[in-house]
């Protein structure tokens, strides 16, 4: 079994991903529209009728913007909490609105997607961890910082949409008023290109194989710094920058098969004890 993953757009201006098998596929956020979110499935071979619903994060219109019109006129049912649907005011057919609430699992075909709260400033927001069994995959934008929840999916991960949103210094340098500046760096705002690397460091799995850096500022971030830092630590995890204006391509992501060290140890001692008798 494997899992197909992309980034359609990442930052700003809209961010929806895509994560899904041969038969059905969800889509994270749709800020995007919806003539443009067919045009990148279209160039990466992925019929739209694989998507069988769009989930959302929160409520901000860099994640929302396609929503009702995908939703309209391809029948996606839209799973939204029911905070992130009063406070977004997007009309969805009643008959495909769907609620779900932290640690729920909704299953849709053979994906298993489970929501948990994450920090930012917005009304109830939530990241998403999808899973077929063997491997899951997370999107975890839009996080004013590292919690609880967000190290504990993150190590269970395959492959990880991960944000590195700015860097401190280009922050705090940069023309942004100083009311903005602490909004974003703020434990509510955005991961920095540093805590998203500690992230990695300290946390990765022995799973995970691909890592997505995803909204990217474009005022105060560069893809060039983000690829530098991450691809001089990433050891065997292929790194791969979102752009905000086109989509990545489209990985294949399959089960790592993780070495179980203990077991070894005891063969390896049961074996010395086997030896010892002759």
């Amino acid at each position: 079994m494997a899992l197909y993953i992309t980034s359609l757009n990442s930052g700003s201006n809209g961010n929806c991903y895509y994560v899904g098998n041969d038969d059905e596929a969800v889509l994270i956020d749709a800020g995007i529209s919806c003539r443009e979110t067919e045009k990148r499935m279209n160039r990466l071979g992925l019929p739209i009728s694989r998507v069988k619903a769009i989930f959302v994060s929160h409520e901000h219109g860099d994640h929302i913007t396609g929503v009702a019109g995908l939703s309209k006129k391809f029948q996606l049912p839209v799973y939204i909490t029911k905070a992130t649907y009063t406070a977004a005011a997007i009309p969805i057919a009643s008959g495909l609105l769907y609620n779900f609430v932290h640690e729920q699992m909704v299953v849709i075909g053979n994906l298993r997607i489970t929501a948990f709260a994450k920090c930012h400033d917005a009304c109830d927001p939530h990241s998403f961890f999808i899973s077929d069994g063997p491997v899951n995959v997370g999107v975890f934008t839009d996080i004013g910082n590292a919690c609880n929840n967000i190290v504990r999916y993150f190590k269970e991960c395959d492959a990880v949409f991960l944000e590195s949103n700015y860097c401190e210094d280009m922050l705090m340098k940069g023309a942004y008023p100083w009311h903005l500046k602490k909004r974003i760096s703020g434990g509510e705002g955005h991961l920095s290109n540093k805590q998203a690397l500690e992230l990695f460091l300290k946390y990765k799995g022995e799973k995970l194989s691909h890592l997505i850096l995803s909204h990217l500022s474009k005022n105060n971030n560069s893809p060039e710094l983000v690829e530098k830092i991450f691809a001089e630590k990433a050891g065997n995890v292929k790194i791969t920058v979102a752009s905000r204006y086109s989509e990545t391509p489209l990985f294949r992501i399959e089960a790592r098969i993780v070495t179980n060290k203990i077991m070894e140890m005891r063969v390896a001692i049961v074996s010395a004890q086997q030896l010892s008798l002759f």
